[in-house]
């Protein structure tokens, strides 16, 4: 009877430990691609001096890298719904590999430009695949968690990747961050394959159909809320260092500090949001937004503080955090049968806040209103994507 009693017990244990490492290969990936986008803000000046050009014309390889996630996202996810979601991982992270070998051997500004406009087309794809996939492997009342697993290896890789690739930049050059996120990314490769179980695409998936997504209205309203709820974290992280130095006082070895509690504050974030998630996606997208909107005035309040300003600093990306990962599963809910689209939308959707976020805080600092002033910004824009969100249950509820 022991023996009876215990093999489901026994089948139920194995199968849980094949799903956590198919996870923690997908979220290794994760890490692969935050260390990547990050840690190139913090060898700007050594990037610069390599290719020969200005640290604000080195900039613009981050938005190169930007432009790359929001093209790629579409793109890849209209023409790849119908192939084996594993394979396309790993071709995925393959190519992620070879163009950050391509930025690391770069010679000249206008070759690292178009690598990191090639190094960012797999982005969005890649986690909205791995999210499905994830998803898919999870009981329904999981599946929350099981993408906010996925998401931590990005969260993680602001706290571990981006200090470790930054500083072996700083010691050994900067294309060494490069060819280290090239190895995090065939590494990756590797665990996918051992790990992450077949998984096939969607055998009706077309083009058209794909592309369909584009006239569901709830789908685009979770888009744009993305875009401008998200746009307020940016506001504030692009300018962390000016507003720590300038207006808190601190000197500039207090800035790293502060970008590792962003970091924690991302981590505790992805934690908390899977079982938000679990609980009601939609209320938690209400409720983060206007717990965003306050934690920027309390950013604004305490920026004068110096070391005061860090529990603020914290909530912004763990508000930010629960944000993101309930902004995906309302994705992959109402996207209908564009289900591969639809969970890849979503980073491009990011990458837009990052743009408007930075450009809006940039240009209230050019203005004349001063370091604290993009905090202002983000509270309007979290306000405006709550009323987003609320526009479109608002729309839902019509139509029903």
């Amino acid at each position: 009877m022991t023996t009876t009693t215990s093999a489901p017990a026994e089948i139920s244990a194995t199968r849980a430990a094949h799903f956590r490492l198919a996870v923690f290969a997908l979220a290794v990936g994760g890490f692969a691609i935050g260390t990547t986008e990050f840690v190139t803000m913090g060898l700007l000046p050594q990037i610069a001096e390599g290719v020969g050009v200005s640290i604000p014309a080195a900039g613009n390889v981050i938005a190169a890298y930007a432009l790359g996630v929001v093209v790629g996202a579409p793109l890849i996810a209209v023409f790849g719904a119908k192939l084996p979601r594993r394979a396309l991982l790993v071709w995925l992270m393959v190519a992620y590999a070879v163009f950050n070998v391509l930025s690391a051997a770069a010679n000249s500004y206008g070759v690292l430009f178009f690598a990191r406009f090639l190094d960012g087309l797999p982005h969005g794809a890649y986690f909205g695949v791995a999210s499905l996939v994830a998803a898919s492997m999870a009981a329904p009342e999981r599946r929350g968690r099981a993408v906010a697993s996925v998401m931590l290896g990005l969260s993680v890789a602001n706290v571990i990747g981006v200090p470790v690739a930054t500083w072996l930049g700083q010691q050994l050059g900067w294309r060494v961050a490069y060819l280290s996120a090239a190895g995090l990314a065939l590494l990756t490769v590797v665990l996918v394959l051992a790990f992450v179980p077949s998984c096939p695409g969607n055998p009706e998936a077309t083009g058209r159909r794909e592309l369909q997504f584009f006239r569901n209205g709830q789908a685009m309203l979770t888009l744009l809320a993305g875009a401008v709820g998200f746009g307020g974290m940016f506001a504030v992280y692009s300018y962390i260092a000016p507003l720590v130095t300038d207006v808190g006082g601190l000197g500039d070895s207090a800035v790293p500090v502060f970008t590792a509690v962003f970091g924690l504050g991302m981590v505790a974030g992805t934690w908390v949001a899977g079982r938000l998630g679990d609980w009601s996606v939609f209320r938690t997208l209400i409720w983060s937004g206007i717990g965003s909107g306050l934690v920027m005035l309390l950013v604004w309040a305490t920026a004068p503080w110096g070391w005061g300003l860090m529990p603020a600093i914290f909530l912004v990306t763990a508000i930010g955090s629960v944000l993101v990962i309930n902004l995906q599963l309302r994705l992959m809910a109402v996207s209908g049968e564009a289900q591969t689209l639809g969970a890849a939308m979503n980073h491009a959707s990011l990458n837009l806040a990052n743009a408007l976020g930075a450009w809006l805080g940039g240009v209230v600092i050019a203005a004349g209103y001063g370091y604290r002033s993009p905090a202002l910004v983000g509270a309007a824009l979290s306000v405006l994507g709550v009323g987003v969100l609320l526009w479109s249950a608002h729309s839902a509820r019509s139509r029903s």
